[in-house]
């Protein structure tokens, strides 16, 4: 009996131990690192949340990110004159801090796609689904991060293995060309359009996640920086065709602009950018990607650049005079104005006075009277896109990452604006491209163009370039990118049309907001200016800042910290610059 018991006890006393030495390997899931975490789907679906969050910081698209486009463009200048100043002149100097935050976002996210891409393998054909739709995200936003990052910093160096992260070597890596990120790109977005769902299989695929629409609209963009026209026009035709999903332009341009389940996400959208909606956000400004806030605001700060001082903005940034003049300059079918202007600009307009919310700045009525200028000291054209000036949801902006709106990065209008100056570039002006034009054309009510209306290639590309996009896209992300592409900083005749573009008046009298500006009259009128007049040759990049070529001595500067011209890269593709052409002629 005495033996049994101490046998018992031997067991007992044993089997505690071994429960105690089990407890000491259990993995504090709090505190798990890359050898412990990343072999399930559920772990890599966090790791996916967390690259979707990357690309809504502060140097990605909820602010500065998104911001420095907008001052690249010839229809945004920076009135204020000082946050942007240097992006908006185009003269950006090394040693300017906000110009690496961009670099920053990008390559935290880059370094999250690198980890899933690690743990999901090379063979395709021998994951499950839910795999495939894991590795498929994460090649997108890999692909969209090096787009976003050869598009401002033109020669960042390409790292695509979690494995370069373990040495020093790999850390400083080297700079990588243009061509080399490009390329890297380009194989990242169309490997994820095999791999991912269309939004039609709905769910999260229709409400925020990118699919395989995603992955061909922005492969088609890449494959448009390098012109290789004819081989994006077959991907633009093949989702006009429904390939990659149902899309359709929606009845109302407005609903692009709106926040809510009843506009975001809609049949338009191939991909944007998740904001929480008004009144369901939390109180935490969560700037950068090492803030974890579980109470972040989880908005963005676009709207608070461009809303006008007097209803709480920041007074940053506002629309050149040229967009305006462009938006009144043609009338709908039944003689009205272009819906689109309400949408993008917040000006007075007598055709308001029925439309929509009517005549309203953040729900306060406007007379013929009211003259709103972004910035008090330097006046400025307020742009509505991307804020509620029109919905008037709250009558005063609250500063910070607060705007619920999602940001749609690519629309439907755009694969059929590029569908058609893909056409144009192989074959000219032809019914096809005329109909994709008329398509976006006939939403607002604008008159039909007709082929006959373009006698060559060089003046359906100046409607496209400087008429049709600009109405559809002005005030939104990627005209910078636009203008690099079709080269537009390589040719003086371009370059003068930007100036021209690009005139605006500092001034705070409000009588002379909407009066048209000349760029011919700057050296008479100290009031005008043009962005363009500063631009330095290669500043249609960003400088790699000074403190990381210090810190990685394998790292160099692009062209814009050396200041040298990029026509030649044109001119070695055999690349074409369209010419000017004065449409009115």
């Amino acid at each position: 009996m005495k033996l049994l018991k101490y046998s018992l006890a031997f067991l007992l006393g044993a089997g505690t131990l071994t429960s105690c030495l089990d407890e000491l390997d259990v993995v504090n899931p709090n505190q798990q690192t890359s050898s412990s975490f990343g072999f399930t789907a559920d772990d890599l679906e966090e790791c996916v949340i967390a690259a979707y969050n990357h690309t809504r910081m502060e140097g990605s698209y909820a602010r500065v990110g998104y911001g420095i486009d907008l001052c690249r463009g010839d229809e945004v200048w920076n009135c204020s004159q000082v946050w942007y100043l240097p992006f908006d002149d185009l003269n950006v100097e090394a040693t300017a801090d906000i110009a690496w935050w961009p670099w920053r976002e990008w390559y935290y996210t880059v370094n999250v796609c690198n980890f899933i891409l690690s743990r999901v393998g090379e063979d395709n054909s021998q994951l499950s689904e839910r795999m495939r739709q894991i590795k498929g995200q994460a090649l997108f936003i890999r692909g969209l991060s090096y787009y976003n990052l050869a598009g401002y910093y033109q020669n960042p160096p390409l790292i695509t293995s979690y494995e370069t992260y373990s040495s020093l070597d790999g850390l400083y890596g080297a700079n990588s060309t243009y061509d080399e990120v490009l390329d890297q790109v380009e194989a990242d977005f169309s490997e994820a359009m095999d791999l991912l769902p269309s939004r039609d299989e709905g769910g999260e695929w229709a409400g925020g996640r990118a699919t395989c629409g995603s992955a061909a609209g922005y492969y088609a963009r890449a494959l448009m920086m390098r012109h290789k026209f004819s081989e994006a026009l077959v991907v633009l035709e093949d989702i006009i065709g429904g390939q990659y999903g149902t899309y359709r332009l929606m009845d109302n341009y407005g609903d692009n602009f709106r926040e809510g389940s009843a506009y975001e996400n809609n049949e338009e959208t191939l991909f944007e950018i998740q904001y929480l909606d008004y009144g369901s956000q939390g109180t935490d400004d969560e700037w950068t990607p090492v803030n974890t806030s579980p109470n972040a605001t989880q908005g963005h700060a676009i709207e608070s650049n461009l809303a006008p001082g007097e209803y709480g903005g920041w007074a940053d940034l506002a629309a050149s005079p040229w967009l305006y003049r462009l938006f009144k300059s043609e009338r709908t079918v039944d003689g009205t104005l272009d819906p689109r202007l309400y949408w993008t600009l917040g000006t007075y307009e007598a055709d308001w006075a029925d439309y929509e919310y009517g005549n309203v700045a953040y729900g306060h009525e406007l007379t013929a009277a009211d003259t709103i200028m972004v910035n008090n000291t330097y006046g400025g054209i307020p742009i509505a896109k991307n804020t509620n000036l029109r919905a008037g949801l709250y009558t005063t902006v609250v500063t910070g990452l607060h705007c619920g709106i999602n940001m749609r990065l690519m629309r439907y209008s755009d694969v059929l604006l590029r569908a058609a100056e893909c056409e144009n570039e192989l074959n000219g002006p032809t019914a096809k491209a005329i109909g994709w034009i008329n398509e976006v054309r006939g939403r607002v009510n604008l008159p039909d163009l007709r082929v006959s209306d373009f006698s060559s290639a060089n003046e359906l590309f100046e409607q496209i370039a400087n008429v049709e996009r600009p109405k559809e896209f002005g005030c939104e992300f990627g005209r910078g990118f636009d203008l690099i592409r079709w080269g537009f900083f390589c040719d003086n005749g371009r370059l003068q049309q930007l100036k021209e573009h690009g005139t605006f008046r500092r001034s705070n009298d409000g009588s002379k907001l909407l009066t048209p500006v000349s760029y011919s009259n700057i050296g008479s009128d100290a009031e005008l200016k043009s962005s363009y007049d500063t631009y330095l040759p290669g500043h249609e990049f960003l400088p790699i800042v000074q403190t990381l070529t210090n810190k990685n001595p394998n790292l160099v500067g692009n062209s814009a910290n050396n200041s040298t011209d990029n026509s030649s890269y044109f001119s070695e593709n055999g690349w074409t610059i369209r010419p000017v052409v004065d449409l009115d002629n």
